[in-house]
């Protein structure tokens, strides 16, 4: 009982002192001298799915400046899968066209790969040109619309997000 209680405090320590590390984006975005905004971590039905940060210029969100959000997983995920959760939240948040929706799921089925616990993906928004993607530094690609690009990146920091926690935590408002 006792050991068990110990390995679910050293779990729990080993979680804080990772967290409160900030997530890097991939070299690239260093030309922007961006800065670390907030972070924070999502969960689903009590599953750790996986832990953001959000960097910009500022301590602000400027779609007119370059930002990245860094995604490292805590569980294997197919690309597939990632590709269809994107889409379905960003459907909600009604932006885009259907037309729109579908020609990005396919870029983004073609685009992002399966990940394993520990991978980062990593989002560089790049005003009027689109969002570059990264794994673990390595470049996937871009997709190069403008529209994409405030759709993706509305999943976390659009004030209608699924997820009203972790948009306040990688603003940096809790």
């Amino acid at each position: 009982m006792m050991r068990a209680a110990v390995l679910a405090l050293l779990l729990v320590l080993a979680q804080a002192a990772q967290a409160a590390t900030p997530l890097a984006p991939p070299s690239p975005p260093a030309r922007y001298a961006l800065q670390p905004v907030g972070q924070g971590t999502l969960t689903w039905f009590g599953l750790h799915v996986y832990d953001a940060a959000l960097w910009a210029p500022t301590a602000r969100v400027d779609f007119d400046e370059p930002l990245a959000l860094v995604v490292r997983y805590a569980r294997a995920l197919e690309g597939a899968a990632i590709a269809e959760r994107t889409l379905e939240e960003i459907a909600p948040l009604d932006i885009g066209s259907a037309v729109q929706r579908a020609a990005w799921g396919a870029r983004l089925r073609a685009l992002l790969p399966d990940v394993d616990d520990g991978d980062q993906v990593a989002g560089v928004h790049r005003p009027g040109k689109g969002v570059r993607f990264y794994l673990n530094g390595r470049s996937l690609g871009e997709i190069a619309d403008p529209a994409f690009s405030r759709a993706f990146f509305a999943i976390w920091l659009d004030p209608r997000t699924r997820a009203p926690a972790l948009r306040a935590a990688l603003i940096g408002e809790r």
